[in-house]
C-alpha cells in the first residue's frame, strides 16, 4: 500500500481530489488536529459549509455515514470511515488573531489560517475565502445550558483516521494544526494519502 504523505507540525498543504477517489487523513502520533477544507475544483466560488452540513445532519457530531454539503447544498464528500467519532466543526481555522487574542502571544505564529491562505493562493484562494473548517480530531464540548464551547485533548490516538470519498472533483485544503489547546499543547504531524 502506497505510504502516507506526511504535513509537518503546524504546517499545511494543498492537493486536487477527484470524484470518486477517497482520501485518508491519519492521526500519526495521537492527540493531533487536522484542519480541513475544501472548493469545487471548477468553480471555487462553491465551498464546504459547516452551517449547511449540520443543518441537515441535525448534530454538530459528524461521523461516519454522514455527508458533507457546500454553501450551494451539494454533497461534496462523505465519511465512510471513522476510527475516534469525535470531531468539531464549529470553530474556525487559529490565526495570528487566535493566537493573540486568545493565548495573549506577542508574536503569533500565523496558524492553520495562514497557512490555508499560503498553500491555496496558487489556487487564488484569498484569506477572505477561508471558511470555517471541518476540524478532525478535534474534541469540543458544548455546554448545555450556557452554550459555552471549551476546547479539549483529541481522543485520537497514534493511527486513528478517517475515510473521505469525494462526490465532485475538489480542491483540498489540509493542515496539521498550530493551536496549543486543539492538541494538548504538543506539535505533531498529520498523514494523508489519496486512494482510488
Amino acid at each position: 500500500m502506497q505510504q502516507l504523505n506526511i504535513i509537518p507540525p503546524r504546517s499545511g498543504v494543498s492537493f486536487i481530489l477527484k470524484k470518486g477517489q477517497r482520501l485518508r487523513i491519519v492521526d500519526i502520533e495521537g492527540e493531533q488536529v487536522s484542519d480541513f477544507i475544501c472548493y469545487n475544483l471548477h468553480d471555487k466560488a462553491e465551498y464546504l459549509s459547516s452551517g449547511r452540513t449540520i443543518d441537515y445532519a441535525e448534530t454538530i457530531f459528524l461521523t461516519k455515514g454522514h455527508p458533507f454539503y457546500s454553501n450551494r447544498s451539494n454533497i461534496m464528500f462523505d465519511m465512510i470511515e471513522d476510527s475516534v467519532g469525535r470531531h468539531d466543526f464549529l470553530l474556525t481555522p487559529c490565526s495570528a488573531d487566535t493566537f493573540r487574542i486568545i493565548y495573549g502571544h506577542t508574536e503569533p505564529h500565523k496558524g492553520c489560517f495562514g497557512n490555508l491562505s499560503q498553500v491555496l493562493s496558487e489556487y487564488g484562494i484569498t484569506s477572505d475565502n477561508i471558511p470555517v473548517s471541518f476540524n478532525i480530531f478535534m474534541h469540543v464540548s458544548v455546554d448545555a445550558d450556557t452554550g459555552r464551547v471549551c476546547v479539549l485533548p483529541p481522543k485520537s490516538r497514534a493511527g486513528d483516521h478517517v475515510l473521505l470519498v469525494a462526490r465532485m472533483d475538489l480542491l483540498v485544503g489540509l493542515t496539521a494544526c498550530s493551536a496549543e489547546m486543539s492538541n494538548n499543547f504538543a506539535f505533531k504531524p498529520i498523514g494523508y494519502r489519496i486512494e482510488s
